[in-house]
């Protein structure tokens, strides 16, 4: 029994890649070997005579250039070892090129090629327990990089990789929205749940629920916002009309913070630019300018790749919420046992559209009045 598991343990053992101990190692031994032989080939040289004078001296520079080569990719290698986004794999190239420039110099010199064991080195098969520890290794390092991720981020790396994703849609999407700083800041509003209109006039109210007063908001962008469907009335129990960000408006809010430079200096370079994008669609100037001063939807791709990155925190949050739901669920109350529930809060009213017409015009979701 023993013989066929040690059998097995052969027959699974990897072909691995040398750690980059081994191949620093193996990459100045192959130019400690290469100057050797150069050296060799330098001293017949000084003892030789006259008629072989020449074919020694062919020699000798064959051999200290295949010396100095050697002697480069050992230092290169050096190099990247101190180089943290180096692969392991550069390493191993530098090493192979440093042994393939030993062998050479050995054999243009004639000395035995030494230099072949250390292929050997580099090529070798790992055994099972050389194999564990080098996964051991490398899972540990792994486990760091990703606490000082982590530590530095706060998100974890599949968290990490949606917020790459989503600084990539944003520098291909934000500049297509036409939007300055100002729809930005009236998406803000809006997302601070203060924003509301009354009397033809948008403000952001000093605190929700007191809807009277407050900083005034840009009718014109406030308008042109809700008549896209980046924003969305939401009555409230005194009449009031509540401005909310819509599911698109929240994405492309969260897509123009990751991309500032791709919003507009001005209303005037904003309205160039998304005229630019319609003129071709319409022939009359009339109908040109008219689509141009309507905002275009975020690009549907944009909408469905775009996802909210959650920091650990909000992860454990939202775990500790599923928890006390499913023990809810799955046993329901015990006598005597304080149960954990959310925190009630009014229930919001569903958001409602509001379809009326803006003077001349009618927009794609209709007036807030």
């Amino acid at each position: 029994m023993p013989e066929t598991a040690c059998a097995i343990q052969r027959q699974v053992a990897p072909v691995g890649d040398p750690s980059p101990q081994t191949c620093l190692q193996v990459a100045r031994q192959a130019a400690l070997l290469a100057v050797t032989a150069a050296d060799e080939a330098m001293i017949a040289v000084c003892r030789s005579r006259a008629g072989a004078a020449a074919r020694l001296e062919a020699v000798m520079h064959a051999a200290h250039k295949e010396a100095v080569a050697a002697e480069k990719w050992a230092d290169r290698a050096e190099e990247y070892a101190d180089d943290p986004t180096m692969p392991n794999s550069a390493l191993l190239y530098c090493a192979r090129e440093a042994v393939d420039h030993a062998v050479r110099a050995q054999s243009a010199v004639g000395v035995e090629t030494t230099g072949t064991d250390l292929r050997a080195e580099l090529e070798r098969k790992l055994t099972a327990t050389e194999y564990a520890e080098r996964e051991t290794e490398r899972r540990r390092e792994e486990a760091e990089r990703e606490a000082e991720e982590r530590a530095v981020t706060g998100m974890d790396q599949e968290n990490r990789d949606q917020a790459a994703r989503n600084r990539y849609l944003a520098e291909g999407h934000v500049a297509e929205l036409g939007w300055t700083a100002g729809h930005v800041r009236v998406l803000e509003a809006a997302e601070s749940g203060r924003l509301y209109w009354r009397d033809g006039q948008a403000r952001q109210a000093a605190r929700h629920g007191v809807w009277n007063g407050g900083r005034r908001i840009s009718r014109e962008r406030t308008e042109a916002l809700f008549a896209a469907r980046y924003l969305v009335v939401v009555p409230q129990e005194d009449g009031t009309r509540v401005l909310t960000p819509t599911p698109m408006g929240q994405a492309a809010l969260a897509l123009a913070r990751l991309h500032p430079a791709g919003l507009h200096n001005s209303d005037r370079a904003a309205y160039e630019s998304r005229f630019a994008r319609v003129r071709r669609r319409h022939k009359r100037r009339d109908d040109q300018k008219s689509a141009a001063r309507v905002l275009p939807p975020l690009d549907s791709s944009a909408r469905k790749l775009y996802r909210k990155p959650l920091l650990l925190t909000e992860q454990q949050a939202r775990a500790e919420r599923d928890a006390v739901d499913g023990w809810e669920d799955e046993g329901g109350y015990c006598p005597g046992t304080d149960t954990p529930r959310p925190a009630a809060g009014p229930a919001a009213r569903p958001a409602v559209r509001i379809v009326l017409s803006l003077h001349r015009h009618t927009a794609v979701q209709g007036a807030l009045w």
